[in-house]
């Protein structure tokens, strides 16, 4: 394969576009039509078979393929590349009540029912043999079919069911404790087990964390947090082994949801060849569009920068909340441009042909229930039409200069129970330090704690409750050798086991912070506390004392004034910030003053409401520009994009400035064009 070909995320060219077809749901004479009409939008890739498991496997040993045989003949006859389901993610009744015991049983002892979707055990031998059963079938009949273009394993794991309760899972688990630790005593030490009289005789005594009378034991918790991701992992590498096996050189991918808390997502995407997800903002939010450019900064980040494929969006409402907003004309086509101006390679949409039954028989799609006449088809012929304009930007990458530390351990420990405060949330104190970032045009990449950090001129970790001394060691030496870092609350305060460190916080960061903690001071609901800049916390405070620090910022009333709420202390040749309180949109104040200490800047100086971001490849630069507002915005071109260039969206040129319509964009392909670009943006190994 040649470079390029390399660098695509399937041996389809340029971007991919199209969505989730499910022709279960349409006599076969609709199906002619659907090709015909992908054909017309533009369509290149159809995701098929996700729910088809009871129309391929009617019974235990009755199979019917040939009608998956005849839709993939079709839609390679109109040259429509296919991602191909395993169909594993809703078993068929048959199976159910064959083995009821596949049934999912939640902590209160219910069994849930047969009737929606994912109703299994991820621990249930009968559904792991069943699914491997179904995967290998389809891998042999369909693994020279020209069609198929890319593997789709299963489907959103983790999106109704993340855990269960029953005896298997049971029996699971005490396995995964046996292995992680060995001896009984050794589980004792690691869960604190003199605590309330709760120690172990043998592993034999150890159940799942079920509703108990009161508090169940925070390390078991947290290692139930960690046995649940593991085993959905385990049926993802079951269906993946044989698909390597049968179906060599064709790639495979499960689409995440996003920043998902169930799912250690940086151990799942060491079984990716790429990362795809799954993203629904909510156009009624205002603020939507800035969430959603984080999560696809973190799909691009797990595979160290490496192009990603949004699987799912929805062409305009969505069925399943509260009250279901349409996307109003340009949305849709704004928020398909930002996936993949923050490093996608294509966009899909759930899904092509809108349902007439069912749970999501309102949910938009491509072609809506009005057809061809409605506005939403207009909108997916246009956008194709601009998709396929855009495809020489294929396999271009991001590059950043921050970096923030993202650990899926430290999230679940943080939202444990019987915590000085309930109100600390990953996402609610990660939210107001990336929109900073965001609002700023500053890119970032996350890394998990044990990446190598030396190629970034700042770090940031909102939150690292959770910390291990080697992953603290590493982010030290990141500081000692020059690294800027900006550390927030409630940070290093218990190891791997969740115990307190020695000392109490910041554990084995107080040399390099220069601070300790004396007592955490939680913020009543409502209330602030205002610092000496002008600031205001919310949440949470701290009582700090300096041991080396210099006090940056302080609290200003109450029983902390006159306490360092913000310090900075010089550790070897780079610096260490830490910011005791949570200061909401007032976090953009402190991390001004460290990047630029950093010597970080930001891409492009924009208007609010305009993103910006910059794919670099060996075929040239494409400089995004994104208008979120409901007002026109201009933009100068200044600094390295002054020479200007040609927007692919239009063809014009683009000189001195780009005029943007009120959700308007431009991708502009810069002048000169061929610059080198390193293979990856991500300066460090995946794994530990």
């Amino acid at each position: 394969m040649s470079a390029e070909g390399a660098s695509r995320l399937t041996r389809v060219e340029g971007l991919l576009y199209g969505g989730d077809y499910n022709p279960e749901q349409w006599p076969p004479e609709v199906w002619a039509e659907d090709a015909k009409l992908m054909r017309e939008a533009g369509v290149t890739m159809a995701t098929v078979g996700v729910f088809s498991w009871a129309r391929l496997q009617p019974g235990p040993d009755t199979w019917e393929f040939g009608w998956l045989d005849e839709l993939l003949d079709l839609l390679h006859a109109h040259g429509i590349a296919v991602d191909l389901a395993t169909a594993t993610a809703s078993p068929p009744a048959w199976l159910v009540r064959a083995h009821p015991e596949i049934l999912p049983v939640t902590a209160d002892g219910v069994r849930l029912e047969f009737g929606s979707r994912q109703h299994y055990c991820p621990s249930s031998p009968e559904y792991r043999n069943a699914a491997q059963r179904l995967t290998r079938a389809l891998a042999e009949r369909y693994r020279d079919h020209p069609a198929l273009a890319l593997w789709h394993i299963h489907n959103e794991y983790g999106d109704h069911v993340t855990e269960c309760f029953c005896a298997r899972s049971a029996e699971h688990f005490r396995a995964w404790l046996t292995e992680r630790y060995g001896t009984v005593d050794a589980l004792n030490h690691a869960w604190g087990t003199a605590f309330w009289s709760q120690r172990y005789g043998s592993y034999a005594e150890v159940e799942p964390p079920r509703t108990a009378p009161g508090p169940v034991n925070p390390t078991q918790l947290l290692d139930w947090r960690r046995f649940c991701s593991d085993a959905l992992l385990a049926l993802h590498r079951a269906e993946r082994e044989i698909l390597t096996e049968v179906s060599p050189g064709v790639p495979a991918t499960t689409n995440f949801m996003s920043m998902f808390k169930a799912l250690d997502y940086w151990k799942w995407a060491e079984h990716e060849e790429f990362v795809s997800d799954d993203a629904y903002p909510d156009p009624a939010d205002p603020r939507a569009h800035v969430n959603a450019s984080l999560n696809y900064d973190l799909m691009r980040s797990l595979k160290g920068g490496r192009p990603w494929l949004l699987m799912e969006q929805a062409p305009s409402a969505v069925s399943w909340r509260p009250v279901n907003v349409p996307k109003p004309p340009g949305l849709q086509r704004l928020w398909s441009l930002q996936a993949l101006a923050r490093g996608a390679d294509g966009v899909l949409y759930f899904q092509w042909r809108a349902s007439r039954a069912g749970a999501e028989k309102y949910h938009s799609a491509l072609l809506p229930h009005r057809g061809t006449e409605s506005r939403g088809w207009r909108e997916t012929v246009r956008f194709g039409a601009e998709l396929a304009r855009l495809g020489e930007i294929a396999g271009t990458r991001i590059g950043s200069e921050v970096a923030i530390v993202l650990d899926w351990d430290s999230w679940w420990a943080l939202e444990a129970d019987d915590h000085p405060s309930a109100r600390m949330r990953w996402r609610d104190l990660l939210r107001p330090w990336y929109a900073a970032l965001h609002a700023r045009g500053v890119p970032i990449t996350f890394v998990p704690p044990y990446a190598q950090l030396a190629a970034y001129r700042a770090v940031l970790a909102p939150n690292l409750h959770l910390l291990r001394p080697e992953h603290a060691e590493r982010i030290a030496a990141y500081v000692r050798g020059g690294g800027q870092l900006v550390c927030g609350p409630f940070s290093g305060v218990v190891d791997g086991y969740d115990h307190i460190h020695d000392g109490g916080a910041p554990g084995p960061l107080r040399e390099v912070l220069g601070v300790s903690v004396d007592e955490f001071w939680p913020v009543p609901d409502g209330a602030t506390v205002p610092l000496a800049s002008g600031a205001e916390a919310s949440l949470w405070a701290e009582w700090l004392v300096a041991e080396g620090a210099e006090s940056v910022d302080s609290y200003a009333s109450g029983p902390l004034a006159g306490r360092p709420a913000v310090t900075r202390h010089a550790y070897g040749t780079g610096a260490a910030w830490y910011v005791s309180c949570h200061l909401a949109e007032g976090i953009g104040g402190v991390l001004d003053r460290a990047l630029t200490e950093a010597g970080v800047a930001p891409l492009l100086d924009v208007p609010e409401g305009v993103e910006v971001t910059l794919r670099t490849g060996p075929q040239g630069r494409y400089l995004f520009l994104l208008n979120h507002d409901d007002r026109p915005a201009l933009i100068p071109l200044t600094g390295p994009y002054a020479a200007g260039g040609t927007d692919l969206l239009t063809g014009e040129a683009a000189h001195s400035s780009v005029r943007l319509a009120p959700l308007g964009a431009a991708v502009v392909r810069l002048a000169p064009a061929p610059v080198p670009v390193p293979e990856t943006d991500f300066p460090g190994e995946i794994a530990p």
